[in-house]
């Protein structure tokens, strides 16, 4: 259990958003409650054994329904949700390695320190998730939209190629809510082809990423490491890059156009062929 979560009812609203190109809306309010004994009330508990029978259960085509569970803790390596909706689930601790979770719904979900080594999440919802703690090494989210909170999440060569991980501005009635990955380790991670508009990178390590053609305007990368990444065409308009470390990067025709550069290291070292919007020192 993360330091900062209490026993305290917490109540989590999450707006009304649009889900597919149709215009589908959803709206999600979860209502978590944790127990001093660390149980969720009102989430139905499963073990290994009973989520697998329930899965199977399912009519063949048809999505499992597993909104509101509590996996909390369960081994759940190599598990085939493809498709399931995870929605509002409980899955903190879990050992989710080598596991399908393609095309999943799991929107307002809890996986903090969960395990997803390996784990297949592509085109998953993953609106509201919250990640703090996870392990995702070598996990594929390709094509999956993302919100949510990454605090301090291992990403280290994942694949998060084609994703929206853009904030919705148009509802944002609550204050911004954006992907924050904060303190995160992604060395060799790959963002490529993907829009992380506005994303809070601020203390992470993402040697040697690839950020090939990824959108990235406004994103705030305070403190952050990008030394030998490759940001080839990348777009890092108003962007905030105080303090980052770009020693080694390849920044060819990336556009830092209205970016703000503070205390900014290595870009004496960096290639910066075709780049825009860069101190004027570096041109």
């Amino acid at each position: 259990m993360q330091p900062w979560r209490t026993a305290a009812a917490r109540r989590i609203s999450v707006p009304m958003f649009a889900r597919s190109k149709a215009g589908a809306v959803v709206s999600c309010v979860l209502f978590a409650g944790l127990a001093a004994s660390g149980e969720w009330e009102g989430y139905e508990r499963l073990t290994r054994a009973e989520l697998l029978a329930e899965i199977a259960d399912t009519p063949q085509g048809a999505r499992p329904e597993l909104k509101s569970k509590n996996l909390s803790n369960e081994d759940l390596s190599k598990v085939d949700f493809l498709g399931a909706d995870l929605s509002a689930s409980v899955m903190n601790g879990a050992q989710l390695g080598g596991a399908t979770l393609d095309r999943c719904n799991l929107t307002v979900s809890f996986l903090e320190g969960a395990k997803l080594t390996g784990a297949s999440l592509r085109e998953a919802m993953m609106f509201s998730v919250q990640l703090a703690g996870a392990d995702l090494t070598g996990a594929d989210l390709s094509g999956a939209r993302l919100i949510g909170d990454l605090r301090k999440t291992t990403l280290s060569k994942a694949k998060l190629l084609r994703m929206n991980a853009a904030p919705d501005m148009k509802n944002q009635s609550m204050g911004l809510m954006r992907a924050n990955i904060v303190n995160a380790l992604a060395v060799e991670a790959d963002f490529s082809d993907s829009d992380f508009s506005r994303t809070d990178f601020s203390f992470s390590d993402l040697s040697r990423a690839r950020m090939l053609r990824t959108k990235l305007v406004g994103a705030d990368f305070s403190g952050a490491t990008l030394a030998e990444a490759d940001l080839t065409d990348a777009d890092l308009r108003k962007a905030t890059l105080i303090d980052t470390d770009f020693s080694g990067a390849n920044l060819t025709n990336a556009d830092f156009t209205g970016a703000t550069f503070r205390g900014t290291r290595g870009l004496d070292s960096a290639i910066t062929s075709g780049a825009r919007g860069l101190p004027s020192e570096q041109h």
